[in-house]
């Protein structure tokens, strides 16, 4: 596998991947990669020719206060993991590289970034936009794989790509990949390495109490009381906080009082110091 850390190595990597003309995917990350983040490996290079990774820990879609110092960056452990799984080329930025002196541009994504998490981290969508939008014109893939772990994310970038009309990759080309999960139904996560074991242990109630609340749902109860039963489930079993508990519409993210047919269930909720997110379909 070879590694690259600036535009022009990155482009003539890129440029010699394509000469033999086959499918290109992308498979953006920052990094501390676990099993999710090797199931998007393993979709990617089952459905395209050569398959591109990037690591970048990008500073503009962390808040203040957030844990932008202390997120991990094993490098050297995540390209022995991309190595290992076949990946052609690593697209590894410094910062200098992804936001050189002088960078002024930002790209903001309204409606679907608004709620869920854009209301704890308002400018958390912009950062992965503007991120997002750098590599997917860096790299121009035929197509991209994210998890849909991270739903309201997905549904920025494919916004962004469908509103300026890109074409490396087009919106229908940004391929979602089902929430990899630990044996006990945790989401895997790099922030999943911040929790005590006895955080650890509380933090399967997570997806436990979603499969509940679902179950309940789809049986006809109402909404509100359900999501209440859920938020108390989750405060009884150690968090410390549920930032919401929310049924939305899977495409467009509108808050929904009944399920429509096409919704999803979303829940941030926190435990020590440590935030996770989950969605299921229902």
């Amino acid at each position: 596998m070879q590694t690259v850390t600036t535009i022009d190595a990155l482009r003539e990597a890129v440029e010699e991947l394509r000469a033999d003309g086959g499918t290109v995917a992308l498979v953006p990350t920052m990094g501390a990669l676990h099993d999710g983040h090797l199931t998007l490996i393993r979709e990617a290079m089952k459905q395209a020719d050569d398959v591109i990774a990037s690591i970048y820990v990008n500073p503009r879609q962390f808040g203040e206060g957030e844990d932008l110092d202390a997120y991990p960056r094993p490098l050297a452990e995540d390209t022995a993991k991309l190595d290992r799984e076949g990946v052609e080329l690593l697209w590894a930025p410094d910062g200098a590289a992804m936001y050189p002196a002088g960078y002024a541009t930002n790209i903001s994504v309204s409606g679907v970034s608004g709620g869920l998490c854009g209301s704890d981290r308002p400018s958390h969508f912009d950062g992965v936009a503007t991120v997002v939008c750098k590599l997917f014109n860096q790299v121009r893939p035929d197509m991209a794989f994210f998890g849909e772990k991270d739903w309201q994310q997905l549904a920025v970038i494919r916004r962004m790509a469908r509103d300026l009309d890109l074409s490396f990759p087009r919106a229908e080309a940004i391929l979602a990949v089902p929430t990899v999960r630990e044996p006990d139904g945790l989401a895997m996560s790099s922030r999943n390495a911040y929790l005590s074991p006895e955080q650890r242990a509380a933090a399967a109630t997570l997806p436990r109490a979603m499969e509940e609340a679902i179950a309940r749902i789809r049986d006809g109860q109402e909404v509100h009381p359900t999501l209440g039963m859920l938020e108390d489930e989750l405060l009884g079993a150690g968090f410390a906080q549920v930032d919401y508990a929310q049924l939305r519409d899977a495409d467009t993210l509108e808050r929904l009082d009944t399920d429509n047919g096409n919704s999803r269930l979303f829940v941030a909720a926190r435990i020590g110091g440590t935030r996770l997110i989950d969605n299921m379909e229902v």
